[in-house]
């Protein structure tokens, strides 16, 4: 049984993510838990002048989200119909990451997945503040799909790595039974021509074969001082359908959500993005 946190913020983006979710888990019997976190709202409304008028504003704005999830659970059951798959929906006073994070820990949840940009959807950035947000600081595996991506099975998949951070055997578990579904490749890119592993990238590397049995894993180096433009071409050349990253210090993910970096070579990942935790949970 997997269980799938879906966030949404009502926008056409967040629905599309929970679309992409229904069909990556096609065969898989899945718990789905959309989720909607409304502190932000109701803090946000400039009429909250008196204390004595935020119970009553959260009551309205639980209300309308309540509303709002009836007719997600509507629409999304009416798309796939899929009796592997069941929905639950919650309504939650808190910020998102908090929120997000808590149900994990609740349900032992195995991956979020959630749109790029949110309700706001500025279109000069890459990443929304709270997708990265969440990026960041969510305790699980985190996939993110582009605006108006339409759905197309992960059989190239690109997983940059400098081999240097030993990953959880519970997050390569998933990836393996997501390549395993979909018969896929997974290309290991290292990013650094002209350096020998050392014992430990070396012992790393041995682990991620052992996890990832199931896919046809291909290690691969390339030159380049700018790791996110070498990343960036690799996707397009090979047409590369889904993009691994692992969260830690001083990672090419780190490099990635640097908005300067991204704005300064016009990156915008038009592919879903799998983000791996390298957290303790």
């Amino acid at each position: 049984m997997r269980k799938v946190v879906v966030p949404t913020d009502f926008s056409k983006n967040a629905f599309n993510a929970l679309k992409y979710a229904c069909q990556i888990f096609k065969y898989t019997r899945c718990d789905f838990y959309i989720l909607h976190a409304y502190a932000d709202e109701v803090y946000q409304q400039d009429r909250v002048v008196m204390r004595s008028k935020l119970d009553e504003l959260k009551e309205v704005t639980y209300k309308k989200s309540e509303k709002k999830l009836t007719k997600i659970l509507k629409d999304i059951f009416e798309y796939s119909p899929n009796p592997r798959h069941k929905f639950k929906s919650i309504s939650a006073f808190g910020t998102l990451t908090d929120e997000i994070n808590d149900l994990i820990n609740m349900e032992n949840a195995d991956i979020v997945i959630m749109g790029t940009r949110g309700e706001t959807n500025d279109r000069t950035i890459t990443f929304g503040s709270k997708t990265i947000q969440v990026l960041k600081y969510v305790q699980c595996p985190v996939l993110a799909i582009p605006e108006n991506y339409k759905y197309h099975p992960p059989r190239e998949i690109l997983f940059p790595s400098d081999y240097l951070v030993p990953l959880k055997r519970r997050e390569l578990k998933l990836l393996c039974e997501l390549t395993g579904s979909f018969r896929s490749s997974i290309h290991m890119l290292y990013i650094d021509a002209n350096k020998k592993l050392s014992l430990r990238q070396e012992d790393n590397m041995r682990f991620l074969k052992e996890c990832l049995y199931k896919a046809n894993l291909f290690f691969e180096t390339t030159e380049g001082k700018d790791k996110t433009i070498a990343v960036t071409k690799y996707i397009v050349h090979k047409e590369i359908d889904l993009l691994v990253m692992v969260n830690s210090r001083h990672s090419h993910l780190e490099l990635m959500l640097h908005q300067s970096t991204i704005e300064k070579i016009g990156l915008h990942i038009k592919i879903p993005f799998l983000v791996l935790q390298n957290l303790s949970r």
